[in-house]
C-alpha cells in the first residue's frame, strides 16, 4: 500500500532542499560571486526550509542514506523505505529539471565564453552544477583526489550528519523547534570542511537526480565519467554507508 503523504513530504521536501542548493552552485559557477561559505549557508537554509516544508507530511529525511540509516536502526520498515525513495528521488529530479530550465541561457553563454563544449571532459565544469565530481572542479588547487579518499571523505560526512541527526531526535529535552535549524547548520559546517574536495553530497538524491537531468540534457555520458564508478560508489553508497554505521553504532549503544 502506497502512503501517498510520506511521499508527497519527500518530494517537497527535497525538491526545496535540491533546488536552493544546486540553485546556489549554478550561480557560484556561473557569474562567481559566491565564496564556499555563502554557499554553506545557503545549502543550510535549504536543508531548515525543507524539513519545516516536510516535516508534518513525512519524516522529513529528504535523503535515501537518513532513510537507510533508519530503516537500520529499524525505525523505517522496508515497505516505508522504498517509498521515501521515490519521493525523494522524484523531488531532485524535478529539482534538477528547475534548475536547468532556469539557468539554460546563462549556462550556454558560459559555454560559448569559456569554449566549453558540452560533453566533452572540460564540461564537468558546467555540470558541476548538477551532480558532484571528485577532484572538485571548481577547486584549481586539487589536482588529484583517490577514490578511497573520496569514498572516505562521504562516508564520515554523512556518518557525523547521521550521528547528529540521531542525537538531535532522541534528547530528552523539548528541542524539536529547532532540530531542523541545527541540522541545516550541520550540513553547512561539513560542507565548509568537505566540498573542496568532493563537492560534499552526503545525499544520494541530491546528487544522482540532477546528475541525471544533466545527462538528458544534454552533457551525456561525461556526468557518469568517474573513477571506479564514482558516481555510484562515492556519491551513492558512501553516503549509505556512513548513515548505516552511524545508525547501527547508535543502536547497539541504546540496546545497552
Amino acid at each position: 500500500m502506497l502512503h501517498y503523504k510520506n511521499i508527497i513530504g519527500e518530494l517537497i521536501g527535497t525538491f526545496i532542499l535540491v533546488f536552493i542548493g544546486t540553485g546556489s552552485v549554478a550561480v557560484a559557477v556561473l557569474y562567481g560571486n559566491l565564496n564556499l561559505y555563502q554557499i554553506a549557508g545557503i545549502w543550510s537554509i535549504a536543508v531548515i526550509l525543507g524539513i519545516y516544508a516536510s516535516k508534518n507530511l513525512s519524516n522529513a529525511h529528504l535523503n535515501p542514506a537518513v532513510s537507510f540509516g533508519f530503516l537500520v536502526k529499524k525505525d523505517l520498515s522496508p515497505h516505508l523505505f522504498w517509498q521515501y525513495l521515490l519521493g525523494q528521488f522524484m523531488g531532485g529530479l524535478l529539482a534538477g529539471f528547475a534548475v536547468y530550465f532556469i539557468f539554460r541561457n546563462d549556462i550556454t553563454a558560459y559555454e560559448i565564453t569559456h569554449h566549453i563544449v558540452r560533453g566533452s571532459e572540460t564540461s564537468k565544469q558546467t555540470a558541476m552544477m548538477f551532480g558532484e565530481f571528485y577532484p572538485n572542479p571548481g577547486n584549481s588547487q586539487l589536482k588529484e583526489l583517490s577514490t578511497l579518499t573520496a569514498f572516505s571523505l562521504e562516508a564520515i560526512g554523512t556518518f557525523v550528519l547521521m550521528m547528529i541527526i540521531l542525537l538531535l531526535t532522541h534528547v530528552k529535552k523539548n528541542i524539536n523547534a529547532i532540530i531542523p535549524t541545527l541540522i541545516g547548520l550541520t550540513v553547512g559546517g561539513l560542507i565548509i570542511l568537505i566540498a573542496p574536495y568532493t563537492q560534499a553530497g552526503f545525499n544520494p538524491a541530491r546528487d544522482f537526480s540532477p546528475r541525471l537531468v544533466s545527462y538528458i540534457m544534454g552533457w551525456g555520458d561525461v556526468v557518469f565519467n568517474l573513477p571506479n564508478f564514482g558516481f555510484l560508489t562515492v556519491y551513492i553508497i558512501a553516503p549509505c554507508v556512513g548513515a548505516g554505521l552511524a545508525s547501527y553504532i547508535f543502536y547497539l549503544k541504546s540496546k545497552k
